[in-house]
């Protein structure tokens, strides 16, 4: 069974579905764009729940949350840290799609005491070019063009779908439920302002992406577990791979027939990867982290 629940980070609201009474605390991280953590995760929460202690923000502008930030990978790091410090654990493991993988890392890479395990899924910050980066970044500067697009893309299924088509690697497959969860999303007042800003922020009129951890990823100390679908339009599915040959301990699994969004595409599979990978032991939950507390992560004040 589900709950829910509303976390103050700073100046943000940050609301978080939580399942589970038992276990390692395991955090799920949505990603960008038609995403939030109903969408990405429904099926990974509930199939964490018996197990472990899950928990599953949306990022400001997302869902519930609400929060007036820099939309980037630097400032979505500042709210999982301040996420992370006001859950009751000494550590947690996380679990990032695209640009959650992409906060996630920086996370990870900042304070690998906090970090159990990482899992990194279709993951953004592997690399510095996107293929789409460009005609997005275009996109994105022309007034009402992402305001006209939502609506015309939720205004049935099969528009849904034709969306769709660009992230999966077979949208005309995909079950019902995950379709109505996009229309949803793309209906909600708010949706996508949050993404345009995070367009604007972290992509260049280069095609380049300002957010690239591919030099740090030696020094991650962090047990690391890529999660790559095989026809990924988005991410290529080669920043995974050469990421697996560079971390220090990581695992690498590629899924056949999946595009971006593996935990919707492929989710038995992928929760079944999830539950292996993850640990076992229960973590200590009696030591709670203020924010500031943790060496090396510089952060502004409230």
């Amino acid at each position: 069974m589900t709950g829910t629940g509303i976390a103050t980070v700073g100046d943000c609201r940050i609301a978080y579905r939580r399942a589970g009474t038992t276990g390692p605390p395991v955090v799920l991280l949505h990603g960008a764009g038609i995403d939030d953590a109903t969408v990405s995760w429904r099926h990974t929460i509930e199939a964490l729940a018996e197990e472990y202690r899950v928990y599953a923000p949306d990022w400001p502008g997302y869902g519930e949350s609400t929060g007036d930030v820099d939309h980037t990978i630097e400032s979505y790091v500042d709210v999982l840290d301040g996420f992370i410090a006001a859950l009751p654990y000494a550590r947690v493991s996380l679990v990032g799609i695209s640009m959650g993988g992409g906060a996630a890392l920086g996370y990870a890479l900042a304070a690998p005491d906090r970090v159990e395990r990482l899992a990194l899924v279709n993951s953004y910050g592997l690399g510095d070019r996107l293929p789409e980066a460009l005609a997005w970044k275009h996109l994105s500067q022309i007034p009402g063009a992402t305001a006209f697009g939502k609506f015309a893309a939720g205004a049935s299924d099969q528009t849904a779908r034709l969306v769709l088509d660009r992230l999966v690697a077979d949208a005309s497959s995909l079950p019902p439920a995950f379709v109505d969860d996009v229309r949803t999303k793309l209906t909600a007042p708010q949706s996508l302002r949050a993404f345009e800003a995070f367009q604007n922020n972290e992509l260049t009129w280069g095609g380049r992406v300002e957010t690239n951890f591919v030099d740090d990823l030696e020094a991650l100390s962090v047990p690391t577990l890529l999660v790559h679908g095989r026809q990924d339009p988005l991410v290529p599915p080669e920043w995974s791979v050469r990421a697996a040959d560079v971390i220090p301990e990581a695992d690498l699994e590629l899924v056949d027939d999946c595009g971006h969004w593996t935990p919707r595409e492929r989710p038995a599979e992928f929760n079944a990867r999830l539950r292996e990978w993850l640990p076992e032991r229960q973590v200590d939950p009696t030591r709670r982290y203020g924010r500031g507390e943790i060496p090396g992560l510089e952060r502004a004040s409230d």
